[in-house]
């Protein structure tokens, strides 16, 4: 997930995602503010930082920190689900600055580690197989997790469609029971109004 939203500044934003359990997510981000004089966004934003904070499905604060204007945060999903990210501007230390529009860039990759090419390039080749090896062989893992996740939310999902069309069934036999005992008291109580006034 790559993504760039504007903000102001001490203004939360949040995304939600998706994760399985025992994954490991990383996320990049950088911040720009707008200068009002050059009419853009400057690559530098001195004097602020980012609270990063992520919430588990079961509300518990996974992780709550202040970064820089740029950097990495990184954690491992304990439950699966959905998982809150949110990101938040602190106070600028240069008047001039405050309260001005910022854009914030964030990459978010899920249940893969980031490859450091430096390293491979360091290495002999043989290396460079082995580790670009073992890359694959964590991707291929994250993979079947995220099936076996989809797998059970599918699950999920058919028991409650099933609980669902079993109720409408019951509530279904339910009223044609009342209609028909209904009806056959109308019948009883009309039969019963024409003895006594003798009509039959």
């Amino acid at each position: 997930l790559a993504l760039y939203f504007h903000s102001g500044e001490r203004e939360e934003k949040c995304i939600i995602e998706d994760i399985p359990t025992d994954t490991l997510v990383i996320g990049n981000y950088k911040v720009q503010r707008w200068d009002m004089h050059k009419q853009e966004f400057l690559e530098s934003a001195p004097g602020l930082g980012m609270f990063v904070t992520v919430t588990t499905p079961s509300a518990e604060v996974l992780l709550s920190k202040l970064y820089g204007p740029q950097g990495t945060f990184s954690f491992t999903s304990h439950l699966s689900g959905e998982h809150i990210i949110c990101l938040q501007s602190n106070s600028t230390r240069f008047i001039a600055f405050a309260g001005s529009k910022l854009r914030i860039h964030l990459d978010i990759r899920v249940g893969e580690h980031f490859l450091d090419e430096s390293v491979v390039q360091a290495k002999d080749k043989v290396n460079a197989v082995n580790f670009r090896l073992e890359h694959l062989i964590e991707q291929v893992h994250h993979i079947s997790k995220e099936q076996n996740y989809e797998r059970e939310r599918e699950e999920k999902f058919r028991k409650t469609s099933e609980e669902t069309n079993s109720n409408i069934l019951w509530w279904a036999i339910v009223q044609t029971l009342i209609l028909i005992s209904i009806g056959i008291w109308q019948i009883k109580s009309l039969r019963d109004f024409f003895i006594s006034k003798k009509l039959v």
